[in-house]
């Protein structure tokens, strides 16, 4: 008898171990469920470069989900993406981009989101694009050019899409705080004055007639025209990092900064020296070479892991190596 009431309990612990796990199962489940559905609610922006994602992160704030899909210390012009990656694009509220050509491997991932509803800002587009002459003296050297995609170069134009991707925030994402959005963007739009009004102040230390660039590829043209700087030219006489040299450009570069008297030159951080150090070569000693951040943003606390970071990081750099 006592063998058999002590099987008994046994039994009836056992059963109610199995109800407690299954309970907890469910509930489990349940959580998962809610969770996801959360996710699903949560509005969603998808933003391609990591400069524009910093951009577009400080108008949202926590008012939507921003997912940047280029690394930090990436290359716009070539990086691509994953399967997940560009189905999150098909997903999402809003697409900002930058467009005029800069992200060569994502656009037809931007189009198909585009022409499955999605909603898609192209920040470039919308910055009052300047034309891109090869020649880097102001006159035609391909026909009638092409639009340059680097506009952040400029804070003024990048205050301008500030203005214009918090409309689209607001008209394109449901759920956001209007309010919340308009006055994020007024504060990070102030932030980019003082920027302006600092950079101007940094480049009045350079001596007149100093003002003179020469960069790995043509990046700084939006700079140029803004802070009125001169382009020499660019070891790479294109407007993408995807276009290699040949040695009569190089000659001609070399060329142009001797009777410039130029003798630094800045190069993408993101991008090997190598081309600039065969400058370097040609010229003989004495070419300086300064790294920049031109391309892409750092990662977290590695110099440039903002975009306001990055501008002050090139200016400072820019000033002490052509004074």
């Amino acid at each position: 008898m006592r063998w058999t009431a002590t099987k008994q309990r046994v039994r009836v612990r056992v059963a109610r171990l199995r109800s407690l796990t299954v309970g907890l199962i469910a509930l489990m489940t349940v959580l998962a469920a809610s969770g996801c559905t959360a996710a699903r609610d949560q509005p969603a922006i998808v933003v391609t470069t990591n400069i524009l994602g910093d951009i577009t992160r400080e108008i949202v704030g926590d008012e939507a989900d921003v997912t940047v899909l280029m690394k930090p210390d990436a290359d716009p012009h070539s990086f691509g993406l994953s399967a997940v990656q560009a189905a999150e694009l098909e997903r999402a509220d809003l697409v900002v981009h930058n467009g005029l050509g800069l992200e060569a491997n994502v656009l037809r991932h931007v189009d198909a989101a585009r022409a499955s509803g999605v909603a898609t800002f192209a920040a470039g587009e919308a910055a009052d694009p300047l034309t891109f002459h090869p020649a880097g003296d102001g006159g035609p050297a391909d026909g009638e050019g092409q639009p340059d995609p680097h506009f952040w170069t400029d804070p003024d134009r990048v205050r301008k899409v500030v203005r214009l991707m918090a409309d689209q925030v607001i008209e394109h994402v449901d759920g956001v705080d209007e309010s919340v959005i308009r006055a994020r963007a007024d504060r990070y739009g102030g932030e980019l004055r003082d920027l302006t009004a600092w950079m101007e102040k940094s480049f009045n230390r350079i001596p007149e007639g100093g003002r003179a660039l020469v960069t790995n590829h043509h990046v700084f043209g939006y700079l140029a025209d803004r802070f009125d700087f001169r382009v020499i030219g660019a070891v790479i006489p294109s407007g993408t990092t995807l276009a290699s040299p040949s040695s009569s450009d190089l000659r001609s570069l070399t060329v142009a900064m001797r009777k410039a008297g130029v003798r630094t030159v800045f190069a993408d951080s993101s991008q090997p020296t190598r081309l600039a150090e065969v400058l370097r070569a040609e010229l003989g000693g004495g070419v300086q070479v300064v790294e920049l951040y031109s391309e892409s943003l750092t990662a977290k606390g590695e110099g440039a892991d903002t975009y306001v970071r990055m501008m002050r990081s090139n200016t400072t750099a820019m000033a002490d190596g052509l004074t």
